[in-house]
């Protein structure tokens, strides 16, 4: 899209989508509520949905830019007027809920403009072809470019309590079918315990142990789902020492025995 010298972005409030504006040559003059920003070449913008976006001034030179317009199924969260958040989540009658954030800054020098560019480009080609066929090419090429905007501040973003956070959720995904204590988390992730159950608690909500515990427990219904195994082998494969002990941590969660709960996907 191009903006001739005296043009200006136009005035619109609560459009419901996100829009994100990519600026090739020119320069853009955007405001949202009481802030504005000037969008210069490989810079981007994202506009929120529930705001109001007028322009600030009207363009000195010839600009280019793309506009694209993007939403998601759940309710989009701001946290601040740095980054545009989006909770993506995960909902089955059988699974705890996951949930992962993508954290997107809400305006930014493009580290890889070319590319996204590119992209964008290959975007609105695909818009005049068939539903069809484009499809989940647009899927595709969409998710290529969030990760890319996301990866801009991600280091920036990331906190080292994230992070390590992340490594202990992923060690213990890795090793929950083993016995695994504060100890042997500190001995792999080099940290001190109380330090590693500080940052879980405040990215997680809950503390490593209490972490694997929910975890063995998920795969358990996967296992209950999926195979006709033994409550007892499934206990021992997902790292329960004690039938028992599973069955009783099982209904204290879930408000029925594991074979209830498999016995409700029977027919």
């Amino acid at each position: 899209m191009s903006y001739f010298p005296g043009e200006q972005h136009p005035d619109r409030n609560r459009i419901g989508v996100f829009d994100l504006l990519v600026v090739v040559s020119g320069k853009l003059y955007i405001g949202e509520e009481d802030q504005n920003w000037e969008v210069s070449p490989g810079q981007m913008l994202i506009l929120c949905p529930d705001k109001y976006h007028y322009g600030v001034n009207p363009c000195d030179d010839e600009t280019c830019f793309y506009w694209l317009h993007f939403k998601e199924a759940s309710r989009p969260e701001e946290h601040d007027t740095s980054s545009s958040v989006l909770n993506f989540k995960e909902k089955v009658q059988w699974s705890r809920p996951e949930s992962y954030h993508i954290i997107l800054p809400k305006y930014e020098d493009l580290i890889e403009s070319m590319q996204v560019y590119a992209l964008i480009q290959r975007l609105i080609e695909l818009s005049t072809e068939h539903r069809s066929q484009a499809f989940w090419q647009e899927q595709q090429l969409f998710v290529d470019l969030v990760k890319i905007i996301e990866n801009i501040q991600k280091a920036e973003v990331i906190s080292p309590a994230v992070q390590l956070a992340e490594k202990t959720e992923a060690y213990i995904k890795r090793h929950y079918r083993s016995q695994i204590s504060n100890r042997d988390l500190s001995e792999a992730l080099h940290f001190h315990p109380n330090y590693i159950t500080r940052c879980m608690q405040e990215v997680f909500n809950c503390t490593p142990l209490a972490y694997l515990h929910q975890y063995r427990l998920d795969q358990a219904k996967l296992l209950l789902i999926k195979t006709d195994w033994t409550i007892s082998r499934i206990a021992d494969y997902v790292g329960f020492q004690y039938s028992p002990y599973f069955s009783s941590c099982f209904k204290k969660q879930e408000g029925i025995s594991p074979l209830q709960f498999r016995n409700q996907y029977v027919k």
